[in-house]
Protein backbone atom coordinates (compact mmCIF):
# COMPACT_ATOMS: atom_id res chain seq x y z
CA UNK A 1 0.00 0.00 0.00
CA UNK A 2 0.95 3.99 -0.79
CA UNK A 3 0.44 6.16 1.96
CA UNK A 4 -2.47 8.71 0.50
CA UNK A 5 -1.39 12.68 0.28
CA UNK A 6 -1.46 14.30 3.44
CA UNK A 7 0.71 16.24 5.07
CA UNK A 8 3.49 14.90 7.91
CA UNK A 9 1.60 16.46 10.97
CA UNK A 10 0.09 13.90 13.49
CA UNK A 11 -2.85 14.94 15.87
CA UNK A 12 -2.08 15.68 19.13
CA UNK A 13 -3.18 13.47 21.84
CA UNK A 14 -5.81 15.94 22.73
CA UNK A 15 -7.14 16.00 18.69
CA UNK A 16 -6.87 12.09 18.75
CA UNK A 17 -9.75 11.49 21.51
CA UNK A 18 -11.56 14.49 20.15
CA UNK A 19 -11.56 11.96 16.69
CA UNK A 20 -12.84 8.95 18.58
CA UNK A 21 -14.90 10.60 20.15
CA UNK A 22 -16.78 11.82 17.11
CA UNK A 23 -17.12 8.89 15.68
CA UNK A 24 -18.56 7.51 18.46
CA UNK A 25 -21.40 9.78 19.45
CA UNK A 26 -22.71 8.98 15.47
CA UNK A 27 -22.07 5.53 16.20
CA UNK A 28 -22.00 4.14 19.58
CA UNK A 29 -22.02 0.44 18.80
CA UNK A 30 -20.57 -0.05 15.53
CA UNK A 31 -20.52 -3.47 14.06
CA UNK A 32 -19.00 -5.47 11.47
CA UNK A 33 -20.93 -5.45 7.98
CA UNK A 34 -20.06 -8.94 7.38
CA UNK A 35 -22.57 -11.63 8.07
CA UNK A 36 -21.81 -14.31 10.60
CA UNK A 37 -23.28 -16.86 12.93
CA UNK A 38 -20.37 -17.59 15.48
CA UNK A 39 -16.29 -17.52 15.53
CA UNK A 40 -16.56 -20.01 12.98
CA UNK A 41 -18.43 -18.47 10.23
CA UNK A 42 -16.66 -14.96 11.26
CA UNK A 43 -13.07 -16.63 10.50
CA UNK A 44 -14.77 -17.85 7.19
CA UNK A 45 -16.00 -14.92 6.29
CA UNK A 46 -12.89 -13.22 6.87
CA UNK A 47 -11.05 -14.94 4.92
CA UNK A 48 -13.26 -14.61 1.58
CA UNK A 49 -12.89 -11.10 2.23
CA UNK A 50 -9.55 -10.85 0.56
CA UNK A 51 -9.82 -8.29 -2.43
CA UNK A 52 -13.55 -8.69 -2.32
CA UNK A 53 -16.72 -6.77 -1.32
CA UNK A 54 -18.50 -7.10 2.64
CA UNK A 55 -21.67 -7.56 0.36
CA UNK A 56 -19.97 -9.90 -2.28
CA UNK A 57 -19.13 -12.55 0.54
CA UNK A 58 -22.72 -12.00 2.49
CA UNK A 59 -24.49 -12.79 -0.93
CA UNK A 60 -22.03 -16.15 -1.27
CA UNK A 61 -22.42 -17.20 2.20
CA UNK A 62 -26.22 -16.68 2.64
CA UNK A 63 -26.73 -19.95 1.62
CA UNK A 64 -23.62 -21.53 2.38
CA UNK A 65 -23.58 -20.67 6.15
CA UNK A 66 -26.88 -22.19 6.21
CA UNK A 67 -25.52 -25.77 5.07
CA UNK A 68 -22.09 -25.36 6.99
CA UNK A 69 -21.65 -23.21 9.86
CA UNK A 70 -19.12 -25.37 11.67
CA UNK A 71 -15.51 -27.18 10.30
CA UNK A 72 -17.29 -30.64 10.45
CA UNK A 73 -19.92 -29.25 7.88
CA UNK A 74 -18.16 -27.55 5.67
CA UNK A 75 -15.82 -30.61 5.57
CA UNK A 76 -18.76 -32.88 4.87
CA UNK A 77 -19.43 -29.86 2.03
CA UNK A 78 -15.83 -31.08 0.21
CA UNK A 79 -14.19 -28.56 -1.65
CA UNK A 80 -16.20 -28.94 -4.68
CA UNK A 81 -19.13 -28.12 -2.72
CA UNK A 82 -17.64 -24.86 -0.88
CA UNK A 83 -16.51 -23.50 -4.73
CA UNK A 84 -20.14 -24.19 -5.95
CA UNK A 85 -20.76 -21.40 -2.83
CA UNK A 86 -18.21 -19.25 -3.54
CA UNK A 87 -17.08 -19.02 -7.05
CA UNK A 88 -18.51 -15.08 -7.38
CA UNK A 89 -15.85 -14.18 -5.32
CA UNK A 90 -12.23 -13.27 -6.52
CA UNK A 91 -9.87 -16.21 -5.87
CA UNK A 92 -12.19 -18.77 -5.22
CA UNK A 93 -10.05 -21.60 -5.83
CA UNK A 94 -7.32 -20.67 -3.29
CA UNK A 95 -10.04 -19.37 -0.66
CA UNK A 96 -11.76 -22.60 -0.67
CA UNK A 97 -8.35 -24.71 -0.85
CA UNK A 98 -7.41 -23.09 2.18
CA UNK A 99 -10.90 -22.96 3.95
CA UNK A 100 -11.12 -26.65 3.86
CA UNK A 101 -7.52 -27.03 5.00
CA UNK A 102 -8.44 -24.57 7.89
CA UNK A 103 -11.16 -26.80 8.75
CA UNK A 104 -9.09 -29.67 9.12
CA UNK A 105 -6.52 -28.37 11.13
CA UNK A 106 -9.36 -26.56 13.87
CA UNK A 107 -10.41 -30.00 14.24
CA UNK A 108 -6.66 -31.68 14.38
CA UNK A 109 -5.58 -29.16 16.64
CA UNK A 110 -8.27 -27.05 18.45
CA UNK A 111 -11.24 -29.42 19.00
CA UNK A 112 -13.11 -27.77 16.55
CA UNK A 113 -12.91 -24.40 18.16
CA UNK A 114 -11.66 -21.17 16.75
CA UNK A 115 -8.34 -20.65 18.47
CA UNK A 116 -8.61 -17.51 20.81
CA UNK A 117 -4.47 -16.16 19.90
CA UNK A 118 -3.09 -14.58 17.30
CA UNK A 119 -0.08 -17.00 16.78
CA UNK A 120 -2.69 -19.71 16.38
CA UNK A 121 -4.53 -18.05 14.26
CA UNK A 122 -1.73 -16.75 11.72
CA UNK A 123 -0.54 -20.58 11.74
CA UNK A 124 -4.10 -21.70 10.01
CA UNK A 125 -4.24 -21.78 6.05
CA UNK A 126 -5.20 -18.41 4.46
CA UNK A 127 -4.98 -16.75 7.65
CA UNK A 128 -2.29 -13.35 8.30
CA UNK A 129 -2.33 -10.84 10.63
CA UNK A 130 -5.74 -8.86 9.10
CA UNK A 131 -7.68 -11.57 9.36
CA UNK A 132 -6.37 -12.46 12.78
CA UNK A 133 -6.80 -9.44 14.24
CA UNK A 134 -10.60 -9.32 12.72
CA UNK A 135 -11.35 -12.06 14.38
CA UNK A 136 -10.08 -11.36 17.66
CA UNK A 137 -11.34 -8.17 18.20
CA UNK A 138 -15.08 -9.20 16.60
CA UNK A 139 -15.07 -13.03 18.25
CA UNK A 140 -13.34 -12.77 21.12
CA UNK A 141 -13.30 -9.10 22.09
CA UNK A 142 -9.74 -8.24 22.00
CA UNK A 143 -8.84 -4.37 21.71
CA UNK A 144 -6.80 -5.27 17.85
CA UNK A 145 -6.95 -3.07 14.51
CA UNK A 146 -6.96 -4.68 11.72
CA UNK A 147 -5.57 -2.30 9.20
CA UNK A 148 -6.92 -2.39 5.53
CA UNK A 149 -6.90 -0.25 2.64
CA UNK A 150 -9.51 1.80 4.19
CA UNK A 151 -8.01 2.57 8.03
CA UNK A 152 -4.49 2.79 6.01
CA UNK A 153 -6.31 5.65 4.07
CA UNK A 154 -7.96 7.31 6.85
CA UNK A 155 -4.72 6.93 9.33
CA UNK A 156 -1.95 8.67 6.66
CA UNK A 157 -4.32 11.29 5.29
CA UNK A 158 -6.18 12.92 8.32
CA UNK A 159 -2.54 12.48 10.30
CA UNK A 160 -4.11 10.44 12.85
CA UNK A 161 -1.30 7.35 12.66
CA UNK A 162 0.76 8.13 9.33
CA UNK A 163 2.89 5.19 8.64
CA UNK A 164 4.22 3.40 5.60
CA UNK A 165 3.19 -0.03 5.81
CA UNK A 166 0.18 -1.54 7.37
CA UNK A 167 2.00 -2.89 10.37
CA UNK A 168 3.99 0.67 10.92
CA UNK A 169 -0.03 2.60 11.29
CA UNK A 170 -1.55 -0.71 13.45
CA UNK A 171 1.71 -0.29 15.47
CA UNK A 172 1.06 3.34 15.57
CA UNK A 173 -2.45 3.06 16.21
CA UNK A 174 -2.20 0.84 18.89
CA UNK A 175 -0.34 2.93 20.59
CA UNK A 176 -1.82 5.92 20.30
CA UNK A 177 -5.41 5.02 20.89
CA UNK A 178 -6.54 5.57 24.20
CA UNK A 179 -7.92 2.60 26.02
CA UNK A 180 -11.64 3.65 25.72
CA UNK A 181 -11.72 3.71 22.45
CA UNK A 182 -9.93 0.49 21.35
CA UNK A 183 -12.57 -2.02 21.38
CA UNK A 184 -14.29 -0.02 18.35
CA UNK A 185 -11.40 1.49 16.70
CA UNK A 186 -11.94 -0.66 14.11
CA UNK A 187 -14.86 -0.49 13.20
CA UNK A 188 -15.15 3.48 13.25
CA UNK A 189 -11.99 3.63 11.01
CA UNK A 190 -13.14 1.27 8.44
CA UNK A 191 -16.56 2.75 8.27
CA UNK A 192 -15.21 6.09 8.25
CA UNK A 193 -12.98 5.04 5.23
CA UNK A 194 -15.76 3.25 3.36
CA UNK A 195 -18.29 5.91 3.37
CA UNK A 196 -16.95 9.09 4.28
CA UNK A 197 -13.13 9.29 4.27
CA UNK A 198 -13.15 7.51 0.17
CA UNK A 199 -10.44 7.15 -1.65
CA UNK A 200 -11.11 8.88 -5.07
CA UNK A 201 -13.51 11.66 -3.45
CA UNK A 202 -13.28 12.27 0.00
CA UNK A 203 -16.98 13.83 1.62
CA UNK A 204 -15.19 16.34 3.63
CA UNK A 205 -18.07 18.96 3.49
CA UNK A 206 -19.82 17.67 6.85
CA UNK A 207 -17.42 15.11 8.03
CA UNK A 208 -17.33 14.87 11.83
CA UNK A 209 -13.78 15.06 11.74
CA UNK A 210 -13.02 17.63 9.22
CA UNK A 211 -11.32 20.23 11.79
CA UNK A 212 -8.81 17.83 12.97
CA UNK A 213 -7.93 16.10 9.58
CA UNK A 214 -4.42 17.05 8.00
CA UNK A 215 -5.62 16.48 5.05
CA UNK A 216 -4.55 19.51 2.77
CA UNK A 217 -7.13 19.16 -0.45
CA UNK A 218 -10.42 18.86 1.42
CA UNK A 219 -13.08 18.46 -1.04
CA UNK A 220 -15.53 21.40 -0.98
Amino acid sequence: MRAPPGDSRQMTPSQIDQFYARLAALNPEPKSELAYHNAFTLLVAVVLSAQATDKGVNKATLALFRLADTPQAMLALGEDGLKAHIKTIGLFNTKARNIISLCQQLLERHGGQVPATREALEALPGVGRKTANVVLNIAFGQPTIAVDTHIFRVANRTGLAPGKTPLAVEETLERITPGRWKPHAHHWLILHGRYRCKARLPACPGCPVADLCAFADKTA
